[in-house]
């Protein structure tokens, strides 16, 4: 069943606190905020837009470092400050006309509920609380920030059998 619904996925869309990172609030003395940001997870979101799946990050925070992140990363399609998650996950979805059945999600709170509910495969990380975890096709084994992101990546390459092809040049 999992496999099934990772097969069909074009799109993913991605949390940022505590998912991509570990879920901490770091605030300088003069209150610049600092994200961590894991380097396996970067790699495994790079595998996956090269495998042609779309990637897109929705969050309900702004941050400069996640633009930055994201520029580095070469995802374009951000939705900061995102109150609505779902409206931003729908209006992504009918630009690139693509049903929510071809869409995952990855999020680890109850206000990401809206969109793991109404996407064809839901992702969640093992910190999440108990009702996400209830309401995920996948909890990764990996915790947020942690590597949970290349996971999930790995999980839909492998699915739709683009894994390998990622990986091979560094089997060369």
């Amino acid at each position: 069943m999992l496999t099934s619904r990772a097969k069909l996925i074009r799109l993913v869309a991605f949390d940022v606190d505590g998912v991509m990172t570990d879920g901490g609030l770091y605030y300088s003395d003069s209150g610049e905020e600092f994200k961590r940001f894991n380097s396996l997870d970067g790699h495994g979101l790079k595998m996956l837009r090269a495998s042609g799946v779309e990637v897109a990050i929705i969050t309900g925070r702004t941050s400069r470092c996640v633009e930055a992140r994201a520029k580095n990363l070469g995802i374009t399609h951000v939705f900061q400050g995102a109150e609505h998650k779902l409206e931003a996950m729908l209006g992504l979805l009918d630009k690139l006309k693509l049903s929510r059945d071809a869409a995952a999600y990855m999020g680890d709170d109850v206000v990401d509920l809206t969109v793991m509910r109404h996407v064809g495969l839901a992702i969640s990380v093992p910190e999440s609380p108990l009702l996400v975890r209830k309401h995920s096709h996948y909890v990764t084994q990996r915790g947020g920030g942690h590597g949970a992101v290349r996971e999930a990546c790995e999980l839909i390459m492998s699915a739709q059998g683009t894994l390998d092809a990622q990986l091979a040049p560094y089997l060369q």
